[in-house]
């Protein structure tokens, strides 16, 4: 039996790297950036106005003045308005002393003007006359090149392209980045006792609840799943599945059949295909008999049978290597935050992964009967991970949480 770290550890430094693709800018939500994004512009491209309002002109006596609060200039003295310049449009007119120029939200600032009053802080005093109303405590300009410069690195090859990010490609006219292949995964059930869920099940049966579970979790990767149905549990047709799952995908991914019973015969079959066993039991709670094997360029993962184990060990171990197989190093987020309540756990013998809520800023265990007790991560918000040893955690003690 393994300890978690080194389970994970070892299924990172297996991943292979896959191929690349160019995908259109709306398509490349949640793909990893598979390079570096360079700008080919300055962001803002030109000085703009960031309110609507006046461009003006600081100015006492002979000399130009960058305020810092009030100027009594633009202050006493009505300003004469000689353009108005909407968004997308280029000022016509250079303001001089006692000028100004009407400007809308993202225009163009007009040369001469160093500075914008939003038009709340003014008032009309006659035809094309506006007289400040209040002390100026701003420039209220985005200046040319303040976000971006031409030629900076925007985004860095490797990172999970988000839709702040899909706005920065747009940005800088990355219309079709490259992006790393989506991972193609074989998803197969075992177990005689399953059937599927459109099915009613009769007297010793369960609906298998795995294979849909998984199917949604690889979309969110993203990777490709195509799902093979249920295996019973013999050898010679597991086998031929998993043989096929992996002539068609990148890896196979299996629930059911890796405990200690008569009829769990997937470790057993992986070998006798060829394949590498690098772990099959680890130190965690729930998850413990979790199988992971190599064949040259093909993988494979045996997940416990029941849907808790298999949900959380996706998270936990699947997810990290089939991103790092595309060559995105994300280190999962997890914060610590404060127990709401006191918490005894009866074996601490394995790394714990407990379903929380949390409210007002604290960790709160959700109902939770054990690992067959999916619906717990349905109101769940996040992971709670007690490390080997520890049984007790008092209120306000600070525990590690993974949001989900």
């Amino acid at each position: 039996m393994v300890l978690f770290e080194d389970a994970l550890n070892t299924v990172l430094s297996q991943t292979n790297t896959i191929g690349n693709e160019r995908v259109a800018l709306p398509d490349s939500l949640w793909r990893v950036l598979a390079e570096n994004i360079f700008s080919d512009t300055d962001m803002p491209p030109f000085d703009k106005s960031a309110v609507d309002g006046y461009a003006c002109r600081t100015f006492v006596g002979a000399q130009n003045f960058v305020p810092q609060h009030f100027v009594p200039q633009l202050y006493i003295v009505p300003q004469q308005i000689i353009e108005t310049i909407p968004a997308g449009t280029v000022p016509q007119k250079t303001i001089m002393p006692g000028q100004c120029s009407k400007i809308m939200t993202g225009a163009m600032v007009p040369p001469g003007a160093d500075c914008v009053i939003m038009i709340e802080d003014t008032e009309l005093a006659g035809d094309n006359i506006v007289r400040i109303t209040r002390e100026i405590t701003g420039k209220n300009i985005c200046y040319q090149g303040e976000d971006i410069k031409s030629g900076d690195l925007v985004l860095q090859k490797g990172v999970l392209i988000s839709p702040a990010m899909v706005a920065v490609l747009a940005t800088v006219g990355a219309v079709n980045p490259m992006v790393a292949q989506l991972p193609g995964i074989g998803v197969i059930s075992t177990g005689d006792e399953l059937v599927e869920p459109s099915v009613k099940p009769g007297l010793a049966k369960i609906r298998n609840s795995n294979a849909m579970q998984l199917v949604a979790q690889l979309k969110t990767v993203p990777a490709l799943p195509t799902y093979y149905g249920i295996v019973a549990d013999e050898g010679p047709e597991m086998r031929k599945i998993i043989e096929l799952a992996l002539e068609e995908n990148d890896v196979a991914l299996l629930t059911g059949g890796v405990s200690m019973g008569d009829f769990d015969f997937v470790p057993a079959v992986m070998r006798e295909a060829g394949f590498e066993i690098l772990f099959e039991k680890i130190a965690i709670r729930p998850g413990k008999p979790t199988v992971f094997g190599r064949r040259n360029n093909k993988f494979i993962f045996g997940l416990p049978g029941n849907p808790v184990s298999s949900f959380v060990l996706f998270e936990m171990l699947v997810k990290p290597f089939l991103r790092r197989m595309m060559g995105c190093d994300t280190t999962p987020v997890e914060f610590k935050l404060p127990m709401g309540i006191d918490f005894t756990r009866r074996k601490s013998d394995r790394k714990s992964l407990i379903p929380v809520v949390i409210k007002d800023g604290a960790v709160f265990p959700v109902e939770y009967h054990g690992s067959a007790h999916i619906n717990a991560f349905t109101v769940a918000l996040g992971i709670m991970i007690l490390e080997i040893g520890t049984s007790n955690i008092n209120k306000g003690e600070n525990v590690d949480v993974r949001p989900l």
